[in-house]
């Protein structure tokens, strides 16, 4: 089985974010990148199903060369090789666009991304290969089992569970409980640096949209203590202070 990994390059969490040009670009000074954490749960279920030689696991990345150590680290969590598009991602059709295209000319078996990515979180690119590629696709997925070339995802929905039946090829976007994400060891470090990894130059995209502005949340205010005998008070200010009833 040929299973492709998309994985992205975000920012950690513990991140400090600021934005430069008048709040209209992000600006990655001192801002440590990692994978993605849905798409290293993909990344980990991948290399669990490829065990054995069941299969061989490819990770893409549309990035520039700054995403070459994230790119190394999925290396050394287990993927087999990898793939660079030489670019920025500028938004969710333009990355799905490359990586159908990529996916296509290489015919794999299963795609796996993470539900979202943790810095835009708008989950589209898993859907929108699927499309591009007229194969089923699956998303928040908490539970993934292949025999032979049927699949069975379980996903949670409002009030229960929701089992889902497919036939390889498949997208399916990864959410927790897939697998446990995998810790490098020093063999995986080592044998990383030999893997290959290939940069493919980007296909033209038509773009559909750009970002005006970045605006930060607003800080948080004082704390507001109400006795808890005035209720109309504290009604007042969860309606015209707090906007939540």
């Amino acid at each position: 089985m040929k299973i492709l990994v998309c994985i992205s390059n975000v920012p950690d969490t513990t991140s400090k974010i600021t934005f430069t040009n008048d709040n209209t670009a992000f600006n990655t000074a001192g801002v440590q990148f990692i994978i993605n954490p849905y798409d290293e749960i993909a990344l980990s279920k991948a290399v669990e199903l490829a065990e054995g030689g069941k299969g061989t696991v490819t990770v893409i990345n549309v990035g520039d060369a700054s995403t070459d150590a994230t790119i190394r680290k999925a290396l050394a969590i287990g993927a087999d090789n990898a793939v660079r598009v030489n670019a920025a991602p500028r938004d969710a059709w333009f990355v799905a666009n490359q990586i159908a295209k990529y996916a296509k000319d290489n015919a794999f078996d299963l795609i796996l991304t993470g539900r979202e990515s943790i810095d835009y979180n708008g989950a589209q690119v898993g859907a929108i290969v699927g499309e591009l590629l007229h194969i089923p696709s699956v998303s928040i997925a908490k539970k993934v089992d292949i025999a032979g070339d049927a699949v069975t995802v379980e996903r949670e929905i409002e009030g229960g569970k929701e089992v889902l039946t497919a036939k390889l090829p498949i997208v399916i976007g990864t959410a927790e409980g897939v697998a446990e994400p995998k810790i490098p060891n020093m063999r995986g470090i080592m044998s990383a640096r030999t893997k290959p990894l290939d940069v493919l130059e980007p296909s033209a995209i038509d773009v559909l949209e750009h970002i005006v502005s970045y605006e930060t949340p607003a800080p948080r205010g004082t704390v507001k203590l109400v006795d808890a005998a005035e209720v109309e008070k504290l009604v007042s200010l969860l309606h015209d202070e707090a906007k939540v009833i």
